[in-house]
C-alpha cells in the first residue's frame, strides 16, 4: 500500500493571522489599482468635442486651459452660437471669501450673455452689500443680490437658496444654469469652456471638482486625500462612460442643462438631501441626463482650513449621510478601512520586528502599492511625493471623523454647519 501523501492544505507554510490580513490587504490594493475605475488617475479633465473641427482659442501654456487645450494636446471646439447662462451663487456668511471668489466669476471671459444671481442665505455678516460693492467696484456681468429667508421644514438651507436662485434664473429664460459656491475662484474662460464642452458633447451636467486650498500643514496632510478617497468611491472614468456605472457630481462647481433639471425636479426632488452634489447628479441621471464630472485646471476654492477643527468638521458634517446611517455600513466601512489602510503598515511594522517576514512582505507590498497609487494625486495638488507613506494616518484620521459623524447623528445634532442642524439629514437618495 502506498504511502497517504498529506494533503495539499497541510503542505502550505503556515501563516501568521497578521500575515494573512496582511494579504488580504495586498490583494486589495491590486483589485482597487486594476479594477477600480483607475480611479487614482488625474486625467479626466473637461472633456474635447466629439465632432472633427477643432478651432484654436487663445494663447497660453501648452497644455493648460487658457489654450483651449486638454492633456493629450487636443484642440477643443466652440459652439456656433453661445447659450445664454444664468449663474447661481447660494451665498452664507461668506464676506471673508467673497473679495477673491466674485470678481473672477464678474469678470468671466464669455462670448454669449450671462449673469450672476447671489442669494444670500440669511447671512449676518454683510455678504449680500459687500456683493453688491464689489460689483459696483468691479464691473463685468451684471449681478442680482437676492435673499429667500429662512428655509422652510424639510429643506437644507443650500439647497433652499439654490431653488430661490434657480426660480430667479429660470425666468431669464437660460439654456443653462451654472451652480458655483461662493467659495470658488473660476478662471476668466471657465463658463467659456464648460458651456463649450457641455453643447459640443451633448451633455446635460459637466461638474468639476476644484481644486481646494493646501497650504497649512493639515489642508496639505489631509485635502488631497479628501479628493483621493471621493474619486476611490465615485470613480471618474466610470462616471463619464457611454453606460455609465457610478453617478456623481462636485457641488462647488456645476453646469447644468435648465430643461433636465426641470425634468429632473430639483432642486425639490432632493430638498433634504445633505450630499447635495452626488443626490443632484443621481437625479439628473433619473431623468435621462449625460454627466461628467472630472478634475478643475482653474477652478479652486479660496475657503482656508487652516487647522485640523475646521476639515474635522467639514468631513463629520456629511460622513454618516453618505454611509445612509446605517451603523452596519458604519461598522463594514470602519473594518475596510482599517484592512485597506492601517493594516499595511503595521504588518510591515511589526513583521520586520517580530521576524514575521510574509507579514513584512505582504504588509510593505500593500504600503508600496497604496502610496504610489496616491502620488498622481500628490502631484496635481502640487504636493511633494513624501507625503504619500502618510496616507495610512490621514486614512485613520477619516476613520475617526466618520465615526464621530455617527456618534453627533444618534446625539441629534447630525449635520451642523454655520449655524444651522439637520438632525437627521438625508443621504443621497439611490431611487
Amino acid at each position: 500500500m502506498s504511502p497517504v501523501r498529506p494533503a495539499f492544505w497541510g503542505r502550505l507554510p503556515r501563516m501568521s493571522t497578521l500575515a494573512w490580513f496582511a494579504s488580504v490587504s495586498l490583494a486589495a490594493w491590486v483589485w482597487l489599482l486594476l479594477c477600480q475605475g483607475f480611479f487614482w488617475r488625474t486625467d479626466q479633465r473637461l472633456p474635447v468635442a466629439r465632432g472633427g473641427h477643432a478651432r484654436e482659442e487663445r494663447s497660453g501654456k501648452p497644455g493648460s486651459a487658457l489654450d483651449g487645450h486638454i492633456p493629450g494636446g487636443h484642440a477643443r471646439e466652440e459652439p456656433a452660437a453661445w447659450p445664454r447662462v444664468v449663474v447661481v451663487v447660494p451665498a452664507r456668511d461668506e464676506a471673508g471669501v467673497l473679495p477673491l471668489s466674485l470678481p473672477p466669476l464678474l469678470a468671466q471671459d464669455y462670448p454669449g450673455v450671462a449673469e450672476v444671481i447671489l442669494v444670500d442665505d440669511g447671512s449676518t455678516d454683510g455678504t449680500g452689500a459687500l456683493a453688491v460693492e464689489l460689483a459696483g467696484r468691479c464691473g463685468g456681468l451684471p449681478l442680482t443680490v437676492a435673499s429667500p429667508g429662512e428655509p422652510e421644514p424639510g429643506w437644507t438651507g443650500k439647497l433652499w437658496a439654490l431653488r430661490h436662485g434657480m426660480a430667479l434664473a429660470r425666468a431669464r429664460g437660460p439654456e443653462f444654469l451654472l451652480l458655483t459656491d461662493a467659495d470658488i475662484a473660476h478662471g476668466p474662460d471657465s463658463l467659456r469652456l464648460l458651456v463649450s464642452a457641455a453643447v459640443e458633447n451633448d451633455l446635460d451636467l459637466v461638474s468639476q471638482m476644484a481644486r481646494l486650498r493646501a497650504e497649512s500643514v493639515w489642508e496639505r496632510l489631509i485635502v488631497p486625500a479628501f479628493v483621493y478617497f471621493f474619486a476611490q468611491l465615485y470613480p471618474f472614468r466610470r462616471i463619464n462612460r457611454a453606460r455609465p456605472r457610478a453617478t456623481a457630481a462636485a457641488g462647488g462647481c456645476v453646469l447644468l442643462r435648465t430643461e433636465t433639471a426641470v425634468a429632473a425636479g430639483v432642486p425639490e426632488a432632493i430638498r433634504q438631501a445633505v450630499i447635495d452634489d452626488v443626490s443632484l447628479a443621481r437625479a439628473v441621471r433619473r431623468a435621462g441626463g449625460r454627466i461628467w464630472l472630472g478634475l478643475a485646471e482653474r477652478v479652486d476654492s479660496v475657503r482656508p482650513y487652516p487647522g485640523l477643527g475646521e476639515l474635522w468638521r467639514m468631513v463629520a458634517r456629511s460622513a454618516y449621510a453618505q454611509l445612509r446611517h446605517n451603523p452596519l455600513l458604519l461598522l463594514g466601512t470602519v473594518a475596510g478601512l482599517v484592512v485597506v489602510y492601517l493594516v499595511p503598515p503595521v504588518a510591515l511594522v511589526a513583521g520586520a520586528a517580530f521576524g514575521d517576514a510574509p507579514a513584512a512582505w505582504a504588509g510593505g507590498a500593500a504600503w508600496a502599492v497604496m502610496a504610489g497609487s496616491y502620488v498622481p494625486m500628490l502631484r496635481y495638488y502640487r504636493q511633494p511625493p513624501w507625503l504619500a507613506p502618510l496616507l495610512p494616518f490621514t486614512a485613520f484620521l477619516y476613520l475617526l471623523m466618520t465615526v464621530d459623524s455617527a456618534v453627533r447623528h444618534h446625539r441629534g445634532r447630525g449635520a451642523a454647519w454655520k449655524g444651522r442642524t439637520y438632525a437627521r439629514p438625508e443621504a443621497a437618495p439611490e431611487r
